[in-house]
Formats: C-alpha cells, sequence, structure tokens
C-alpha cells in the first residue's frame, strides 16, 4: 500500500495515510480512460437540435421561373438546399448520443486515473476541510497555502460550507466522493480530498 502525507488546511502536515492498491495502485488502463472519457462526454449531449430538410420547409410548390430562355440554371423550387431559406442538406435532426460502458471498465477507468494522480504526486489529502461559514476567502486561503489554482477537490456530500466556498473560484471544482469521474480526475491538473473523501472512493470503488 502507497503511504501519502496528510496535511491540516493551515498547510501542515500531520500523519500519513495508507492508499489501498486495489483502487489507487492499480495497472494503469489508457484505452480504457479514453473509453470513459468519451462516453462521459456523449452523455452531456442534449442531442436536440434541429434542422429542416426541403420537404420540411414552407412555400416553394411553384416552379420559380420557366425552365428555358432565362439564361439563368434551371429551378425547380425556391426551397432547394442552395436557395436562401432553403432546406438543408442531411438535416440534423433529434437523437440520443449516449454511450455505454460496462461497470467494470467504468470502474477500472476510475482507478487508473486515480492511480495516475498518485504517480504523478498531484493528489493532496486534507485532514478536513471543515469551514465555519460560506467563505470564498477561505477556501481560496487554503488553496493557496498549497499553490493549488486548477484542482479537483473532492469532498463527502456533508461538506456543504466548503462546496459552496469553492464555487466561485475558478479553475476550482467540488465533486462528491461517490461521483468521481475520470473526466474530472483527468481535466484539472492536481486532485485534493479529505480523509473521509478518500475513505468513500475506497468504499464505493474497491
Amino acid at each position: 500500500m502507497a503511504k501519502i502525507a496528510v496535511y491540516t488546511m493551515d498547510g501542515t502536515e500531520n500523519g500519513q495515510i495508507e492508499l489501498t492498491d486495489k483502487v489507487f495502485g492499480v495497472e494503469v488502463n489508457v484505452p480504457v480512460m479514453h473509453e470513459a472519457v468519451v462516453a462521459y462526454l456523449a452523455n452531456r449531449r442534449q442531442g436536440t437540435q434541429s434542422a429542416l430538410t426541403r420537404a420540411e420547409v414552407s412555400g416553394g410548390g411553384k416552379k420559380p421561373y420557366r425552365q428555358k430562355g432565362t439564361g439563368r440554371a434551371r429551378q425547380g423550387s425556391i426551397r432547394s438546399p442552395q436557395w436562401v431559406g432553403g432546406g438543408v442538406v442531411f438535416a440534423p435532426k433529434p437523437r440520443d448520443y449516449s454511450k455505454k460502458m460496462n461497470k467494470k471498465a467504468r470502474r477500472l477507468a476510475i482507478r487508473s486515473a486515480l492511480t495516475t494522480r498518485v504517480q504523478e504526486n498531484k493528489l493532496l489529502v486534507l485532514e478536513n476541510l471543515d469551514l465555519p461559514e460560506i467563505k470564498t476567502k477561505q477556501m481560496q486561503k487554503v488553496l493557496d497555502q498549497f499553490d493549488l489554482s486548477k484542482a479537483l477537490v473532492v469532498l463527502m456530500s456533508s461538506d456543504t460550507n466548503a462546496i459552496l466556498s469553492a464555487r466561485n473560484i475558478e479553475g476550482v471544482k467540488t465533486l462528491p466522493a461517490e461521483q468521481v469521474n475520470v473526466y474530472d480526475i483527468l481535466k484539472y491538473e492536481n486532485l485534493v480530498a479529505t480523509k473521509d473523501a478518500i475513505a468513500k472512493i475506497e468504499e464505493v470503488f474497491e
């Protein structure tokens, strides 16, 4: 098991924590992580875009001008795709972009992403993030102690003050431990988690 230092909110080291190899020490599988990111982004798409084909655009029943003798190209309808206000060729229609991923593969992808953060020394474990009130300055002060500008902060759902204090900090995102995903872990340069959040992650993804 890998050991990693635990810090208090003021930046002082306060012991160590053991990370289970089943979650934070697996063999990194890059293709599975890629599949997870693609599925995550695809599932975020609404798929509600829509445009009209020439069959759906109103008007255009009459031939614009006679077939011959005008010197211009022949036209059958003012709703043809080449006309302004005409239909769209292969018009996009509402569709479902979602991608399914096997549960085992999804969990392996998350473990691989967590392992990469440990290997790159980009995982910071805090004793807690118990803020007495909702205050962005307090949360920013904690992050500044560790020189963090772009970070994913993983907390327990009960850490309401910390979650609300971080919502206006640019480059920082908070997530409950049970909702961590490959995309956010890899997107942010650093991963910050409380001891309780680490325990929850190991419980959910072991």
